[in-house]
């Protein structure tokens, strides 16, 4: 008997698997999206002539708190700039994930923190929720509280109206924001460092490195460059050597964060998980580091590496550049169930047979990679449900 099975039994399985496939995260245009509410004008303006938004372009999840134009009042600090860093939240919080904050509050890292001036974590903005479900935020200088959510874009972007601008507290701050930009040879200065030269011969035979010389404008880069014998000690089944050009960029780009972060700031970091600029190809939640002081050190765990910070190679604001114990392999590629990477055109290679075999983790650091599988699992029971009803048709 010829069974015939329309077309339409599969068009749920296809819907799901198109709406969970990632996409691309573009670059962000704050002041266009602040353009679209005119109360905002002034705020918005102060973001385009300090260069504040062009710095926020490549980032791909932060939360900003902006402030409307009749309590937008002028700020004693000389620096607006710092100020306005002050109101960049690095991570995406969005108003449910504000009202889970505990009743002892939460410290949230800044742009500001970032540039290594405030002292220890002055540079992070403290936010309590009260009794009323009032939701406030604490600078050591002042306190603002929650109007109202303006616009989300769900885990890229948050933008919160707030009563008053917040001031950052800390002697530096009034430092001169002119800095001269450095126009580092990256390259070369690995190689005065000594113990660099496979990692200095890689970054500039695959190009990536004139991508990290220009970003020492903005908000600068931090670099994780792993020593020769970091490259030696690599397992022969990572074939790391093998892999297409474009997954050996992206490990390169994974070494790399797009902020300036001083040792003292590692050390005292407040958001341990960090996107890299991976990440900003790729989307938000993928390629992350999450970076921890361990044993008196920075330590630095990819999802199946961990490795520790071992020396300062060059330190001066906008660039950070340290020493690490082990290649930072991505679980992305790495782990049992290796990704494809976005390309913006073409093809390219099919990613290579690897095999390490990923640790035990805390689950709560690895949200992003629980839901990419949560993902894959609800297509694979919709799948087992359908063959099952197809075969309990033919049986029956």
């Amino acid at each position: 008997m010829a069974i015939s099975i329309s077309l339409s039994n599969f068009a749920p399985i296809t819907l799901l698997y198109f709406l969970l496939l990632p996409s691309p995260i573009s670059s962000l245009n704050i002041t266009l999206l602040l353009s679209s509410y005119p109360s905002f004008s002034a705020f918005n303006s102060l973001l385009s002539t300090t260069g504040i938004a062009a710095d926020l372009t490549a980032r791909s999840s932060l939360t900003l708190l902006a402030v409307p134009n009749s309590l937008l009042h002028s700020p004693s600090s000389p620096n607006i700039a710092d100020v306005l860093r002050y109101h960049v939240l690095l991570e995406y919080l969005s108003l449910p994930d504000l009202r889970r904050i505990p009743p002892a509050g939460r410290f949230v890292a800044t742009l500001l923190q970032t540039t290594g001036r405030p002292a220890a974590n002055s540079g992070s903005v403290n936010i309590t929720v009260d009794s009323s479900a009032s939701i406030t935020f604490h600078s050591p200088a002042s306190t603002a509280t929650l109007l109202s959510p303006i616009k989300t874009l769900p885990y890229n972007i948050s933008i919160l109206s707030l009563n008053s601008l917040l001031i950052p507290a800390g002697p530096d701050l009034a430092a001169s924001e002119t800095r001269a930009p450095l126009g580092l040879n990256i390259t070369s200065t690995l190689i005065n460092g000594h113990d660099f030269n496979v990692a200095a011969a890689m970054l500039a035979a695959s190009g990536v490195i004139s991508e990290f010389e220009a970003d020492e404008g903005g908000a600068g880069i931090t670099m994780f460059v792993p020593t020769d014998e970091a490259f030696a000690d690599l397992p022969p089944s990572a074939k790391f050597q093998s892999l297409p050009a474009d997954r050996k960029a992206a490990v390169l780009r994974f070494h790399v964060l797009h902020s300036y972060y001083p040792l003292g700031s590692l050390e005292s970091i407040v958001n341990p998980v960090q996107p890299t600029l991976a990440t900003e190809q790729n989307g938000a939640g993928s390629f992350t580091l999450n970076i921890s002081r361990v044993n008196g050190s920075v330590g630095i765990d990819t999802g199946i590496v961990q490795a520790s910070v071992t020396q300062t190679v060059f330190d001066q604001n906008p660039i950070a550049i340290f020493g690490v114990s082990r290649v930072l392999l991505p679980r992305e590629f790495f782990g049992r169930d290796p990704i494809e990477i976005y390309k913006p055109s073409g093809g390219g290679a099919p990613p290579p047979d690897i095999a390490l075999s990923p640790e035990e983790y805390d689950p709560a650091n690895r949200l992003s990679a629980a839901a990419a599988g949560g993902g894959l699992g609800i297509l694979w029971i919709f799948w087992a449900l359908l063959c099952t009803g197809i075969f309990y048709f033919l049986v029956s």
